[in-house]
């Protein structure tokens, strides 16, 4: 049985559904929630010396943010977590930490349409994960 459900997010509306669809999977079963936001260290590594700090500061807030919005929209407690460095690898090791039964997650992120048919990072998560993962593809609007 599924006890523990963890949903990846980045906070772009493309994880929007994926949520919904998480949170809808863990009523199911009765299973705890963990949203995860995971800040990816080569974004701020890549920046500037001088806007680094700034920059972290402002990925770490809209992790916070976007686990908080989990949070809400959830009829049950969230643990809710933001962690730093590769994201693919810290949702894996995220799951082992928690025991998850399932990870939930977007196929497209904040880098948009520029994988073929899924993001790179859902890709290596499905590729490395040693949990069940759930893709959720966001609709279109004329779906």
């Amino acid at each position: 049985m599924i006890e523990t459900v963890v949903i990846a997010t980045d906070g772009s509306e493309s994880v929007e559904r994926a949520v919904a669809v998480a949170l809808d999977f863990a009523e199911r079963f009765d299973a705890d929630v963990h949203a995860l936001y995971v800040l990816e260290e080569s974004e701020v590594e890549g920046a500037p010396e001088e806007v680094r700090e700034e920059m972290h500061d402002a990925l770490e807030e809209r992790g916070e943010e976007a686990v908080e919005n989990i949070a809400a929209d959830a009829d049950q407690a969230v643990t809710t977590a933001v962690r730093e460095g590769r994201p693919a690898a810290e949702i894996s090791q995220y799951a082992r930490d928690v025991d998850a039964g399932v990870v939930a997650t977007g196929t497209r992120g904040r880098h948009g349409e520029n994988r073929f048919l899924i993001g790179s990072v859902a890709e290596r998560v499905v590729r490395t994960c040693p949990v069940p993962v759930l893709t959720v593809r966001q609709l279109d609007e004329s779906e």
